[in-house]
């Protein structure tokens, strides 16, 4: 895998041109910026620009004034690679407050396609209705210790109105969730995006994070998603990286709010 042809690609297909993630997201170009935008529970937010010193400025007031027209809160989904090279500085100049740094991470589908074996008792069970949606969010809270209740308002308004575009996967040990993660497959685009790999602790280092990465990835290669993109975090990148995934930028989530 070509490390700067494959950014290039993640930059044009998921990024310039990408389709909305969601049936009530609606996807805009404005001057010299990408935004989604839409109703609750629809994330928010710049996917692209293409900045320079001279109209960086200007570009982040119009973003802001475009926003607060709506009364939302959103964010600028800064990639280091990012130009100009101050741009997170602007920003925050701007009254956005930069969240955690993640690292972009991207692995070729058929290479993430080996078994591997769940603890005894331990079985994957696919997510499809709003019971399963439930169970999923239960494990998300645990393992990152944040409200998921806008997170399963979306998977349930995905599952109902665009099935297709999400997989979602929890692991059951004798009844309780212990693990969960889902994958966006958004068409036309050849990348399958990882989200929401969560464990509770109690469940961690049994290999059961990278048995929910071989799940998702026999899907995507079965619909011919060639590649997996994962924004990860400090806790998974160290995993991803030893299953083979690539790092090929860093991400900084900059929020404003309303």
């Amino acid at each position: 895998m070509d490390n700067e042809e494959v950014l290039a690609l993640f930059d044009r297909q998921m990024r310039e041109a990408s389709p909305p993630d969601g049936p009530v997201a609606r996807v805009e170009r404005a001057g010299r910026v990408v935004r989604q935008v839409g109703p609750d529970p629809v994330w928010n937010g710049v996917l692209w620009s293409d900045l320079d010193e001279e109209c960086a400025d200007r570009e982040i007031a119009e973003q802001v004034r475009h926003f607060a027209s709506l009364g939302r809160e959103f964010e600028w989904k800064l990639y280091a690679h990012d130009t100009p090279g101050d741009l997170g500085e602007r920003l925050l100049a701007a009254g956005f407050t930069a969240e955690p740094a993640e690292a972009l991470m991207v692995a070729e589908s058929k290479d993430q396609l080996g078994a591997v074996a769940l603890p005894e008792g331990v079985e994957l069970v696919p997510v499809t209705d709003p019971a399963g949606v439930a169970l999923m969010t239960a494990v998300h809270e645990q393992a990152f210790g944040e409200d998921a209740s806008r997170l399963a308002r979306r998977m349930e308004l995905q599952l109902a109105e665009a099935p297709d575009t999400l997989v979602a996967v929890v692991a059951i040990a004798d009844g309780v969730p212990v693990c969960a993660a889902r994958m966006e497959l958004i068409p036309g685009t050849e990348f399958a995006g990882l989200w929401g790999g969560g464990t509770a602790e109690a469940w961690r280092g049994k290999g059961i994070y990278r048995a929910l990465v071989s799940y998702r990835a026999r899907i995507a290669a079965e619909r011919g998603y060639r590649f997996l993109q994962v924004d990860a975090s400090d806790q998974s990148a160290p995993i991803l990286h030893r299953l083979g995934f690539a790092r090929l930028s860093t991400t900084t989530p900059y929020v404003h709010q309303p």
